[in-house]
């Protein structure tokens, strides 16, 4: 049975990840928007008041400020990398979705699977919300730990194109780019981040999963609708709204720690996630941490309802194994 699980669950990851891939590359770029490692020197002399004027001093020094670059949407920065990079670009970075979904995806849905026949009541056939969180955070945490290698080279992958052509790593895939990593940076570097991973491995897991499976369940209850396809959808969708609220402010830090481009004999960007937390609310202010929150939403959404609908259809085709 703990198998099964993992396969199910491996299965339905795979095809929800490669299915909503554009969507997540979407949602890199923006998180990236507004990052710069390039400081100007005249500016970082004045005083912090000074550092934000947009307007020209009269003095012999005078500094001309460039305006702070425009946001862009959703749409716009989907139809930019069309433009610019070719339809292929939306899929990114696909060959470490598929490395990603198998190890982190697959181990995490396997374990939650196992913890949930563990710890449910065997007469009622329930088990209490405050389970399915413990299950979601034990089960996310230990899948991100495994999955890391393939999340790093996913993120590089996926914000390559952002990056002037001189400046490009050009990854051919997955295996290249962990390869090159390995003997560039040292073997270290595949679990650049890690911590910020598990962190939001754990918050998703436990918002996604535990949340599908409680909302599920009172749909039932309640009789709201019979078990089939629209409470999988409604419960999913629902869950997946949850786990986007609770996981993106990890997610902006994880994504900008992970593509951090670190020079040999220099200084990082970012000393570690609370350094780059740091920097960033400093620099952009605390929304910038919901930066690329809707195509979060619109990721997350789609994907944990093609993940949960795809694992219900799966589980209906191998119950008799």
């Amino acid at each position: 049975m703990g198998v099964k699980g993992f396969v199910e669950g491996g299965i339905a990851s795979i095809v929800a990840g490669c299915s909503t891939h554009p969507l997540d590359l979407i949602k890199v770029r923006m998180q990236l928007q507004g990052e710069s490692h390039v400081p100007n020197p005249a500016v970082q002399a004045l005083r912090p008041a000074l550092a934000f004027q947009t307007t020209t001093t009269t003095t012999s020094s005078a500094i001309h400020m460039p305006p702070p670059p425009a946001r862009v949407g959703p749409v716009a920065t989907g139809i930019k990398i069309f433009r610019t990079e070719g339809v292929a670009a939306l899929f990114s970075g696909v060959s470490a979705t598929v490395l990603r979904q198998t190890l982190y995806s697959t181990t995490r849905m396997g374990l939650y699977d196992i913890l949930k026949q563990k710890w449910t009541d065997k007469e009622t056939k329930t088990m209490p919300l405050s389970r399915k969180i413990t299950a979601g955070l034990i089960a996310g945490g230990i899948g991100a730990a495994v999955g890391n290698p393939a999340d790093v080279a996913m993120v590089r992958m996926q914000a390559d194109g952002r990056l002037p052509v001189s400046q490009r790593r050009n990854y051919t895939s997955v295996v290249d780019a962990i390869t090159r990593m390995t003997k560039q940076e040292g073997v270290t570097s595949l679990w650049r981040g890690s911590s910020l991973t598990v962190n939001r491995a754990m918050l998703v897991t436990a918002s996604q999963l535990a949340s599908y499976d409680q909302i599920k369940e009172m749909i039932l209850e309640n009789g709201l609708m019979k078990d089939g396809l629209g409470t999988h959808v409604a419960a999913s969708f629902s869950a997946g709204f949850v786990a986007a609220v609770a996981s993106n402010p990890v997610d902006v830090i994880k994504t900008r720690v992970m593509n951090m481009k670190v020079e040999a004999g220099q200084k990082p960007p970012y000393a570690g996630a609370l350094d780059c937390a740091i920097k960033t609310v400093k620099a952009e202010g605390p929304m910038a941490l919901y930066k690329g929150f809707i195509p979060t939403i619109s990721r997350q959404g789609p994907f944990t309802v093609v993940l949960f609908v795809t694992l219900e259809q799966v589980r209906k085709l191998l119950k008799d194994f």
